[in-house]
């Protein structure tokens, strides 16, 4: 079977996984339930997981995810790092790596996840309502929007990001998308000067706040969203449609 990278991943029973990655951790944990071994210390979701902790996603303790004995562990290209997939794979242990850009994508991945590497019976109920809540057409352009995920120094999404193709599909198109970068860093000033009708600001990576962000931005519109909502994959897709097009209406 092939991940999303076209990489051959030995197929097998999955019987015990380790998710490095929180979303897909929210997506195995409702739809397999009993699969997850292992997750990283960023996976919280759903809040209730008894899982063994493997670190977080940049410096997961492999000594410990081989000692889980997984089947499979579940990984993302932009999330995780290829020198940690490589240690697992050489250790002998399989790894399915995603990587999605689009909604489109995200939604045909979990798909594939699910049915492909995991052996599940059919796409659980979450899935289609995400397919549902996503089908329509390209909306107008209704907005024009900087999405900041970390200050001191400050960073944006730029182009080519799942969060910016899922902002477009609400109607709104990021004015970092002639950046040079996926994620460029920048200023308050440059900011500014793009003249942003919107300043989406989320609650992870960085933990943006009434008190933590709206402040560098006087006299601009700044919204506060779930950063859930805004950039994880997985079963919050099933809302995320709804509740972020009201929240930045």
């Amino acid at each position: 079977m092939q991940d999303d990278l076209g990489r051959e991943v030995p197929a097998g029973d999955v019987r015990r996984v380790v998710s490095l990655v929180p979303s897909l951790t929210e997506a195995i944990a409702a739809s397999a339930p009993g699969l997850l071994v292992g997750a990283t210390d960023w996976c919280t979701h759903p809040a209730d997981l008894e899982v063994a902790r493997v670190r977080g996603t940049k410096n997961p303790d492999v000594a410990a995810i081989i000692a889980l004995a997984p089947d499979l562990v579940v990984a993302n290209q932009e999330e995780n790092r290829k020198l940690d997939v490589e240690r697992l794979e050489a250790a002998g242990i399989p790894v399915w790596v995603t990587a999605p850009e689009t909604v489109p994508d995200a939604l045909d991945s979990l798909g594939r996840l699910l049915t492909v590497a995991l052996g599940r019976d059919g796409e659980p109920g979450w899935l289609h309502a995400a397919r549902r809540a996503w089908s329509g057409p390209l909306p107008p352009i209704r907005a024009r929007a900087a999405v900041a995920i970390w200050r001191d120094p400050w960073m944006v999404v730029g182009p080519g990001t799942f969060a910016g193709d899922l902002l477009r599909r609400l109607g709104i198109a990021n004015v970092y998308d002639d950046a040079e970068s996926r994620y460029p860093h920048t200023a308050v000033e440059e900011i500014r000067d793009r003249s942003p009708d919107l300043v989406i600001l989320p609650d992870e990576p960085y933990a943006f706040s009434v008190d933590d962000g709206p402040e560098a931005f006087p006299g601009m519109d700044c919204r506060l969203v779930s950063g859930r909502l805004l950039t994880w994959y997985g079963p919050s897709l099933a809302a995320a449609h709804d509740t972020l097009r009201s929240a930045l209406s």
